[in-house]
């Protein structure tokens, strides 16, 4: 494995921010510097935060430390999502989709933290 968009982990997780960004777009406009700013940002860092991990895998414990940070955006996401469905800006269908997604992501994250070596 040669760089960081080769994760599984990677793929899932730009897939549903790229998913999250294409809805969004159809969120309130007054949703525009809160709920939208919000998932879009947190759907994002967990890509970023896995290509931070993985670009430093050889140093364990920052490895281990950037995939924590992806796992709890991750997270937040998740949060989003519900919230987004909640005030009706989502179906029950595409929250059911993304939120599939996100567990999805979660577990390969969870994945790379219980097994750090595997990605040396």
């Amino acid at each position: 494995m040669g760089h960081f968009k080769e994760l599984f982990a990677y793929k899932k997780a730009y897939e549903l921010a790229m998913n999250i960004f294409q809805t969004t777009k159809q969120f309130p406009p007054e949703e525009k510097y809160s709920l939208t700013d919000q998932i879009r940002r947190s759907s994002r860092s967990v890509c970023a935060n896995l290509a931070e991990a993985y670009r430093r895998r050889r140093f364990r414990d920052y490895f281990i430390s950037k995939l924590n940070d992806a796992e709890s955006e991750n997270t937040e996401t998740q949060v989003w999502l519900d919230f987004s469905k909640d005030c009706t800006y989502l179906s029950n269908e595409l929250h059911n989709s993304f939120s599939f997604l996100n567990e999805e992501t979660g577990k390969l994250i969870a994945y790379m933290i219980n097994n750090p070596d595997k990605f040396r």
